[in-house]
């Protein structure tokens, strides 16, 4: 019975600590979209959802030409 003198106290103390952090969670907007993470993964990204800022810079990435590739004479034997 004098267990009931600590576990009822304590058990007060974790409510208010779950109270507490639901009342932060729901301020910091952590319950905000809770759906879409979940099916963003499902579908490969679409050139239907960019903006059109970065349609333009995927464009100009794909327009760029590769530079060009360094040959290194070190391992190369000279040539005669």
């Amino acid at each position: 019975m004098t267990i009931l003198y600590l576990l009822i106290p304590l058990s007060l103390i974790l409510l208010g600590l779950a109270v507490w952090a639901f009342f932060w969670a729901v301020k910091n907007d952590q319950f905000d979209d809770l759906e879409g993470p979940a099916h963003r993964i499902l579908f490969d990204e679409d050139e239907n959802d960019l903006t059109p800022e970065q349609h333009q810079q995927r464009q100009r990435t794909k327009q760029k030409p590769p530079p060009p590739a360094e040959h290194s004479t070190d391992d190369q034997e000279p040539r005669s």
